[in-house]
C-alpha cells in the first residue's frame, strides 16, 4: 500500500476540538470541581507533586479539564505555574515541626512518639465495594457525624482538652507535632554520617536549563517533579539489582502538614536574618522518607581508607500531598546519584534526570505526532532507490519504475520536535 500523506486544515482541527468537548459532555453529566478535590484526593496530589505546584482547588481545576489524565494536568498546572510572579522564597523548612499524620519506621519498632499508622491502604482488603456506587451527600455527613462524636467520647474518656494529648503534642485528629527524627538516633551513634547544613542558594530547575553534574538541590528538584510511575520504575529497578545498592530500609516516613514561612522583606533588605521577624504563610501537606542504605565505609574516617567496615547512608525523598511510593523511590535513587556507577543505569545522573519528567517525555513522545512530511519523504525516496538497486540492479529508482506508484511530496511545512 502506498504512503499516503496525512493532510489537515483549520476547519479539521476546529472540529476535532468540538468532539473534544463532546467527548467530556456526552454523558449529559459535569464534574464540580468541589467533587474533583473531594474524592481524587490521590490524583490531586500526583498532580501537585509533578507540576510543583501547591494548590488543590487549582489541581482539581485541571483534572476536570484533562478528563482526569495526569499527564495532561501536570502540563496543564506548569502552564498556569509559568504565568505566576515568584514573590518571595521561603525560608528552608525543617521538617521536625511538621504536624504529622501519620509516620512509620520500618528501622525501629520503638521510636520516640510512636508510630502512627494514620489514613492508609496498606491495612485494608483490595476489594471493590460494590456499597459505594449507592453512597450518597447524605451518608457522608451521617458518618461524618457518628466519627466526630467517637472521637469526642474518646477524648472525653482520657481527659484529654479537645481530644489530645497535649504533652505528647498530639492533636485532636490524633496527629503529632514536634516527633524527633528516628535517623538522628543512628547518627548520635555514629552509624550514619552527620552531615552539616548546606544553606547554599539551591539551583532551581524552573528557571535554568538542567545541566551536568546536576548537583544535589537540583537532582531533588527534578526527582520530586518526576512523573510518579517512572520515578517508581526506576526505584523499583535499583532495587531489584541494577546497581550494587544493598538493601535498603525506610528508616522513617511521614505524611503531615509543613510550616513555611518567609524571611521579612525589609530584614532581607536591610541583611537581617532573624527567624523570629518570618512571616508565617501556612502549611502544606507533605510525604517525607529518610531511607536507610548500607555501604561500605572507612573503618576511621577518610584517613583510613584502606580498612573498611559497613556503616549506613541516607536516600531523601519529599512530594508534596500523599506520595508515598513515589517518595520510597525518590529515597532511592537520591542514593544511587549520590554514588556515581558506570555500570547501572540507576546510578547515572544524566539517564535518571532527562527521563523522568513527565511533561518533557510526554512532550518528546507526542511529536512524533506532528508532521514529518518532508523527512519521511526523504527515507522514502531512500528506501526505493536501494531497493530498487537491490532488486534491479540499477541505482535509479526512477528507471526500476517504483517512483511511479508514489504519491507527491507534501508541499505543508514540517513540524518540528
Amino acid at each position: 500500500m502506498g504512503y499516503v500523506a496525512v493532510k489537515g486544515g483549520r476547519d479539521a482541527i476546529v472540529a476535532s476540538q468540538a468532539r473534544l468537548t463532546y467527548e467530556r459532555l456526552a454523558e449529559g453529566r459535569v464534574l464540580d470541581v468541589a467533587d474533583v478535590r473531594a474524592g481524587l484526593r490521590g490524583a490531586i496530589d500526583q498532580v501537585m507533586s509533578e507540576a510543583s505546584l501547591y494548590d488543590e482547588d487549582v489541581a482539581a481545576l485541571a483534572l476536570k479539564q484533562a478528563e482526569g489524565s495526569p499527564e495532561e494536568a501536570v502540563f496543564l498546572l506548569r502552564a498556569f505555574r509559568s504565568t505566576l510572579p515568584r514573590l518571595h522564597h521561603t525560608r528552608t523548612a525543617d521538617t521536625r515541626p511538621m504536624h504529622v499524620e501519620r509516620r512509620i519506621s520500618a528501622t525501629f519498632k520503638d521510636v520516640p512518639g510512636g508510630q502512627l499508622l494514620g489514613a492508609s491502604y496498606d491495612y485494608v482488603h483490595r476489594l471493590l465495594d460494590p456499597d459505594l456506587r449507592f453512597e450518597t451527600d447524605a451518608d457522608a455527613r451521617a458518618w461524618l457525624a457518628r466519627w466526630r462524636a467517637e472521637a469526642e467520647a474518646a477524648a472525653s474518656a482520657v481527659g484529654t482538652p479537645e481530644g489530645g494529648d497535649a504533652e505528647a503534642g498530639e492533636g485532636p485528629d490524633g496527629a503529632s507535632d514536634a516527633l524527633p527524627k528516628v535517623l538522628d538516633y543512628l547518627r548520635t551513634e555514629g552509624l550514619m554520617e552527620a552531615r552539616a547544613d548546606d544553606d547554599r542558594a539551591p539551583g532551581d530547575v524552573t528557571k535554568a536549563a538542567l545541566s551536568f553534574p546536576a548537583g544535589r538541590s537540583r537532582r531533588l528538584q527534578v526527582l520530586t517533579r518526576g512523573q510518579t510511575g517512572v520515578v517508581t520504575a526506576l526505584g523499583y529497578a535499583s532495587l531489584r539489582g541494577f546497581g550494587p545498592m544493598l538493601h535498603p530500609t525506610v528508616g522513617e516516613l511521614r505524611v503531615g502538614r509543613q510550616p513555611l514561612s518567609v524571611p521579612d522583606p525589609d530584614a532581607v533588605a536591610d541583611q537581617i536574618d532573624d527567624p523570629e521577624e518570618d512571616h508565617y504563610l501556612g502549611t502544606v501537606r507533605l510525604t517525607e522518607v529518610e531511607t536507610v542504605v548500607p555501604v561500605a565505609v572507612s573503618a576511621a574516617g577518610p584517613q583510613d581508607a584502606e580498612r573498611t567496615a559497613l556503616g549506613f547512608d541516607l536516600g531523601y525523598g519529599a512530594c508534596f500531598g500523599r506520595n508515598e511510593t513515589k517518595a520510597i523511590a525518590m529515597s532511592l535513587l537520591d542514593q544511587t546519584l549520590e554514588h556515581p556507577d558506570p555500570r547501572a543505569p540507576t546510578h547515572d545522573e544524566e539517564f535518571v534526570l532527562l527521563h523522568v519528567d513527565a511533561v518533557e517525555a510526554s512532550g518528546f513522545i507526542s511529536h512524533l505526532k506532528l508532521p514529518h512530511y518532508v523527512t519521511f519523504q526523504s527515507e522514502l525516496d531512500a528506501v526505493r532507490r536501494t531497493r530498487a538497486a537491490a532488486l534491479g540492479g540499477a541505482g535509479d529508482a526512477d528507471d526500476a519504475g517504483v517512483a511511479g506508484d508514489a504519491p507527491d511530496a507534501p508541499t505543508d511545512g514540517e513540524g518540528t520536535p
